[in-house]
């Protein structure tokens, strides 16, 4: 099989023999919900219902061609497209997978592509075509795809020619895959009629834990607060938001030094603290974070982990859902992250978050980067690494106790050249404890 250099034309990469296979849609009943004071439609597709509604209006004269999408790429060549070119050219894309792939509503697509505006086209085209696209990065490495490819049992992939070549080579071992290609397609397309809490995407974990697991999102929980808030404008950027992993003291501090603008971490749910019961624990009482999601839930929270029951009732307790977060909620409302379930550290008697002390390790000039599971693990900074270890160990310890609690201060600590990342950058903390794991068992202890 050969690559044809045609991506920004929307041409047939790849193409395989197809064959007959079962249309899998989610059964779900296709009833209108309430959505705090605002009703979710029975039906949704963020394509037809926002894309082609704004679209109508710069071809009625009702509102400028404005850019929809606005792309730079890091050499300065841009691309703009309004919203009617926006909804043309993801037309041509839908007619792709729908016509020459034979792919068919409730499909699932692989989509690992660079920051390019294809992705966009990609992704609207599955939506008005019914298909479930799974985006992935293009750090990916072999292991990586086919292990996507395999336990979501894709039917197609999307991807550039950054990853070609690796795709090529486990493509074999994926029986469900079965196309591989792009072609030029007319220009109009009848977007399938989805409904609100119909699959739309499946994204997979980061794989901090363990192996990444497919979290599924509907129609509605993507793209509806577009169609709902779509009389708001943004005139001027007042605030800067970050949404899971906590970020360092450092990246805050750099980040308003060049924009002079804080950034304000969150979750972007209705969040609060319970109990291992599921009640809710009063102010200034360390506990699990929960989303309530009986008997109504909200819009943002994705369907559930895919092929995996067990794993979604084991986050259900009471009306929650269950983060893995451990937090502490205050008088005001605000919340004070304190780790990851897994990820607390019982020391001494006392309950320990990780950020806590990994927070108080980067204040050392010594540390470039650290993580705290059973041990502390950090990396040095080049300057450093010729020190004694067991002089430095002590130095940090010390430090620890003087900026925190002292009861908070690594009792272990193992200087590492660097952290086993995930492809997004996240530190996975599983590898290090059963890497300490092993080595405590080997040992007897």
């Amino acid at each position: 099989m050969h690559w044809r250099q045609q991506l920004q034309a929307l041409c047939i990469l790849w193409r395989s023999q197809m064959s007959n296979h079962t249309i899998r849609i989610h059964t779900r009943q296709l009833a209108s919900l309430q959505w705090g004071h605002q009703e979710v439609p029975a039906k949704f597709n963020f394509a037809t219902d926002v894309i082609d509604h704004w679209a109508g209006m710069e071809k009625a004269g009702k509102r400028p061609p404005d850019p929809a999408l606005w792309w730079v790429s890091g050499t300065g060549d841009e691309v703009k497209w309004n919203f009617g070119q926006l909804s043309e050219l993801s037309q041509r894309t839908a007619n792709v997978f729908s016509g020459p792939c034979g792919l068919q509503r409730g499909d699932r697509v692989t989509v690992v592509l660079p920051r390019v505006p294809e992705w966009w086209l990609v992704i609207l085209g599955c939506m008005r075509a019914g298909l479930v696209f799974m985006p992935g990065t293009i750090q990916m490495k072999a292991k990586d795809i086919l292990y996507r490819l395999q336990v979501s049992k894709a039917r197609a992939i999307v991807a550039g020619d950054e990853v070609a070549e690796i795709v090529d080579s486990v493509a074999p071992e994926c029986p469900s895959l079965k196309t591989k290609l792009l072609v030029k397609a007319s220009t109009t397309h009848c977007s399938v009629e989805t409904g609100s809490q119909e699959a739309a995407a499946i994204y997979f974990t980061s794989g901090t834990s363990g192996l990444p697991k497919m979290a599924e999102h509907s129609h509605s929980s993507l793209g509806i607060k577009a169609k709902m808030d779509a009389g708001y404008k943004f005139p001027h950027l007042k605030c800067c938001f970050s949404g899971g992993e906590s970020l360092l003291p450092d990246t805050l501090e750099k980040w308003k030094a060049q924009t002079g603008l804080d950034i304000l971490e969150f979750y972007g749910q209705t969040e609060t603290v319970i109990d291992e019961k599921g009640n809710v624990l009063p102010p200034g009482t360390e506990g699990d974070m929960g989303v309530r999601v009986k008997p109504i839930r909200p819009i943002g929270v994705f369907s559930g982990y895919v092929d995996n029951l067990e794993k979604t009732e084991a986050n259900i307790r009471g009306d929650f859902w269950v983060l893995g977060d451990r937090a502490i909620k205050d008088q005001d409302g605000y919340f004070q992250f304190m780790g990851r379930t897994d990820d607390i550290i019982n020391s001494s008697g006392y309950r320990i978050g990780p950020s806590e002390v990994e927070n108080a390790l980067m204040e050392h000039p010594a540390v470039v980067e650290t993580a705290v599971v059973v041990k502390a693990f950090v990396v040095l900074a080049p300057h450093f690494l010729s020190h004694d270890p067991d002089e430095l160990t002590k130095e940090l310890q010390q430090h620890v106790k003087s900026v925190t609690a002292p009861y908070k201060y690594p009792r272990k600590i193992e200087f590492v050249l660097d952290l086993p990342k995930t492809d997004t950058g996240k530190i996975q903390r599983a590898k290090l404890r059963d890497k300490e794991w092993k080595k405590s068992e080997q040992a007897g202890v």
